[in-house]
């Protein structure tokens, strides 16, 4: 069932860098086949701005996350040229040589000089379960408009997880689940919970709209419950949408977060898909931030005077370390083989 219809522009880089080929077409946002839009690449424009051809190629394509989820890139703005333009508040390109540009990004992020990312904007359009959408609206720094439950009816798509995802409460982690999985009959005890409850609940769903998956009347005698009300017993792993816009120094904020092995696997899954996306747009910045944020490590003052201890050849341990049990385990961590 389709739930809204837009338009979407394919933009495919060709040969001269200042053309790209585009076309408007409607396009159902369930249908996610990365292929969907091969063909809407009939009408030339010319354009002075910026474009990456790595990221023109993919342009409107759906990367396919969990069951029913996607990530797609739908529009954007600069690439490492106006990260370096704007650090070096300078105009055009060619007056300095790709290394320096690279060595000036790896300056940027190594010493935390953030603004001149913040010139490069990305925007997305996602499809996620509800549950991982309230986790994602944590962060505060990106436009969003998200598809209203109130406006339109509520697509029959839940996220169902996978066995080997299922998995009990972490006794060490307040907000997360052990490594260990599940017995083959508990999880299949919890995954048809999973799938009762939601069959359950939108077919009480859409009983209380008085319309059928079709989105027509099912009862004549009947006017039904207003949507913004039947909505109320939809359980959080329904899919939603939204359009979700963010600048680059964000981008990579969030990236540091979610596509950390800490973060929940759900909510990991889109992050490391966007973080391919980020290799394909800004190979420079994800180079830089994959060597100093996600592969790198801060160390504390306190971990700063251990490491050298340690390395003046003395034996330091938790208890006369000045650190917190949990301290002492992560800063031992980032040294393990």
């Amino acid at each position: 069932m389709t739930i809204f219809t837009f338009l979407s522009k394919k933009v495919a880089f060709m040969s001269d860098s200042s053309s790209y080929t585009s076309s408007s077409t409607p396009d159902s946002i369930n249908n996610t086949t990365p292929s969907e839009d091969a063909s809407c690449q009939d009408q030339t424009y010319h354009t002075k701005r910026a474009t990456v051809p790595a990221l023109e190629n993919i342009l409107y394509d759906a990367f396919p996350v969990l069951d029913h989820g996607f990530v797609r890139v739908v529009d954007y703005m600069g690439d490492d040229s106006a990260i370096v333009q704007a650090a070096r508040v300078s105009y055009g390109r060619g007056t300095k040589k790709l290394r320096q540009d690279q060595g000036l990004i790896n300056y940027l992020l190594r010493h935390r000089h953030t603004t001149p990312f913040e010139m490069c904007e990305i925007k997305f359009h996602i499809k996620l379960p509800v549950f991982i959408a309230r986790q994602w609206i944590r962060h505060r720094t990106a436009n969003v408009n998200e598809y209203s439950g109130r406006y339109s009816v509520y697509d029959n798509e839940f996220y169902i997880p996978k066995k080997e995802h299922l998995a009990a409460q972490s006794a060490s982690n307040n907000q997360g689940r052990k490594c260990e999985m599940l017995s083959d009959e508990e999880a299949a005890h919890y995954l048809e919970l999973f799938k009762k409850d939601a069959a359950e609940c939108y077919k009480n769903y859409t009983t209380m709209l008085n319309v059928d998956d079709k989105n027509e009347k099912i009862d004549d005698n009947r006017q039904g419950l207003a949507r913004e009300l039947a909505r109320m017993n939809i359980p959080m792993n329904i899919y939603t949408q939204w359009y979700w816009k963010i600048d680059l120094h964000n981008l990579l904020h969030f990236l540091s977060l979610r596509a950390d092995d800490h973060a929940q696997y759900e909510i990991r899954a889109f992050a490391e898909v966007m973080l391919d996306i980020v290799k394909k747009w800004v190979p420079f910045t994800y180079e830089a931030f994959m060597k100093y944020h996600v592969k790198g490590a801060h160390l504390s003052e306190q971990a700063l005077k251990i490491l050298k201890k340690q390395l003046d050849g003395q034996e330091v341990t938790q208890q006369d370390s000045g650190m917190t049990p949990r301290e002492w385990r992560e800063f031992e961590a980032l040294f393990k083989k």
